[in-house]
């Protein structure tokens, strides 16, 4: 049977984003898909946030308060953050090494098209009989397995689901990297984007399996009988938590190493300089990613466990503070005397420094057992956490206002671009920095109401929270006018004084999809 004339065949409208195997086309639904969800999630965090504000007041019920702290938890996590880098991915990797295309394009068609469907299932659970999965979104046993409602085999399902997408982009990502580089690109010539998501795949190839296995036994329990965590058939509880931070502290380097390596790009483009200490941004990233394995347990400094345990974790948490300042330095270094300017991308890559920063100071304070045992299920937790999360977010929207003029050939608006970072950067710290103090204060997470004192700073987290949520209809008019009736992007729409080429990464990308010369943009072996 003759194949001539069949790569001519392109399918229009609903069909040609089932079937593509474009990595542009499905980068593109990886991205639309996180910000739908985006706006998703951020809304169930409003209706938490705006029961928070008056104590002894009722605006929804606690069951359902539990509810959306569990599924808004899973979707920023699944739904966005993840998506939206992966949509990062599909876009530049090719380019960025020099292929076609991504490596298994029919893998990555279904890696995309399983996340709609996993998500439907979890959101269907709003409209059976019986409430939604109301554990939190860590789905602790035995409250999942005994006590969880009749819903949870859905979120299995859904969590099942999510793995298999996770394990199938990363297979691919990492399998297009290896063998589809451009012939003199060795891997010390590699942009550092390409560099940060190598590592990703690897741990998501690591820990997903992990993750499955921890649900399945869930599934089992609830089902079949089993006992693996319940104590009156002589399993345990905590080995759920083992199991689940041991996916769950790796998931956290997941969502922020993609963010490292699009920050490496964006700084040195608006700083016009090269990435300073490129080699040590590899191996500073390689170390996070294996310290990353050894650290789960400082979930679990109040589980009981011995104290040689808690001393190893403790360190072995502190030394990743290392590598990360590493690079914390060296992104500085790379903009000390540049040629700087402060358009939208590079603005939120400060940013992205800043709210970064604030995590993991607060994180070395976790890392300690004996203040953890204080932190441990309050709200510093919360605002612990968020911290990291949220600047992942912030390096997301630098990447799509650095990269959006490369994808649709038209500029975005300049003043709104700035008005969206200063109104979510300003709205991320009045919501999150109030909480360190409510948590130390004594206030417990996941709780509907709360006593008198805290009154203060939790409606000022709340009027935080709807600001940055409002912000965030800003960013979506301005992509959907750039789209629509943007201005024609410029040949190199970052130039600058310096002749700049425009995506300007760490090393130079070629694009001739032949091969790489010797050296690119300065760098030697």
């Amino acid at each position: 049977m003759s194949h001539a004339g069949v790569g001519h065949h392109h399918p229009k409208g609903i069909k040609r984003w089932l079937y593509t195997t474009n990595h542009k086309d499905i980068g593109t639904m990886y991205l639309v898909f996180a910000l739908i969800m985006f706006f998703v999630a951020g809304g169930m965090s409003l209706i938490f946030r705006i029961e928070l504000f008056r104590p002894e007041h009722v605006f929804i019920q606690p069951q359902f308060y539990n509810e959306m702290i569990t599924m808004h938890g899973i979707i920023m996590i699944f739904g966005v953050v993840m998506p939206a880098a992966a949509g990062l991915a599909n876009w530049m990797i090719p380019p960025m090494i020099g292929a076609p295309d991504m490596a298994l394009p029919r893998l990555n068609n279904w890696s995309f098209w399983l996340l709609p469907f996993a998500f439907s299932i979890a959101l269907s659970t709003m409209f059976m009989s019986g409430p939604m999965p109301d554990f939190g979104w860590t789905f602790y046993a035995p409250l999942s397995t005994t006590f969880g409602p009749k819903s949870t085999d859905f979120f299995i399902f859904t969590i099942h689901m999510l793995g298999l997408s996770s394990i199938l982009a990363a297979l691919n990502i990492a399998v297009t990297i290896i063998n589809m580089r451009a012939p003199k690109m060795t891997w010390m010539k590699m942009p550092v984007f390409v560099w940060s998501w190598f590592i990703t795949a690897l741990i998501l190839l690591a820990i997903m399996p992990v993750l499955a296995g921890g649900v399945t036994m869930m599934l089992m329990d609830r089902n079949f009988h089993t006992a693996f965590f319940e104590a009156a058939g002589g399993g345990d509880p905590i080995l759920f938590q083992h199991i689940f931070w041991f996916f769950g502290h790796p998931e956290v380097y997941v969502l922020v190493v993609p963010a490292f390596g699009v920050i490496s790009e964006i700084i040195p483009a608006f700083s016009r300089k090269k990435l300073f200490g490129y080699h040590m941004m590899v191996y500073a990233t390689i170390i996070i990613a294996f310290l990353g394995f050894l650290v789960w347990m400082h979930h679990m400094f109040t589980t009981g466990a011995p104290i040689e345990s808690q001393l190893f974790f403790m360190y072995s948490t502190m030394v990743i503070a290392v590598p990360t300042g590493v690079k914390l330095f060296n992104w500085m270094a790379t903009m000390h005397k540049g040629s700087l300017s402060f358009e939208t991308p590079m603005l939120f890559a400060i940013g992205f420094l800043v709210i970064f920063t604030i995590g993991g100071v607060t994180g070395i304070m976790c890392a300690l057992v004996p203040s953890d045992y204080q932190y441990r299920g309050s709200y510093f937790v919360v605002a612990h956490f968020h911290y990291p999360l949220l600047s992942a977010v912030m390096a997301i929207m630098a990447a799509v206002y650095f990269w959006l003029p490369k994808w649709c050939g038209k500029m975005y608006s300049e003043a709104m671009g700035k008005w969206h970072f200063w109104l979510t950067v300003i709205s991320v710290n009045v919501t999150f920095f109030p909480q360190h103090f409510i948590g130390l204060a004594g206030m417990p997470r996941r709780v509907p109401d709360y006593p008198l004192q805290f009154t203060d700073l939790n409606q000022v987290s709340t009027i935080g929270a709807i600001v940055m949520g409002l912000s965030q209809l800003l960013f979506l008019y301005n992509l959907i006018r750039t789209v629509k009736r943007g201005k024609e992007a410029p040949q190199r729409p970052w130039d600058g004084a310096k002749g700049l080429e425009w995506t300007l990464p760490s090393p130079m990308p070629y694009h001739t999809f032949e091969e790489a010369p010797d050296e690119l943009h300065g760098y030697e072996d």
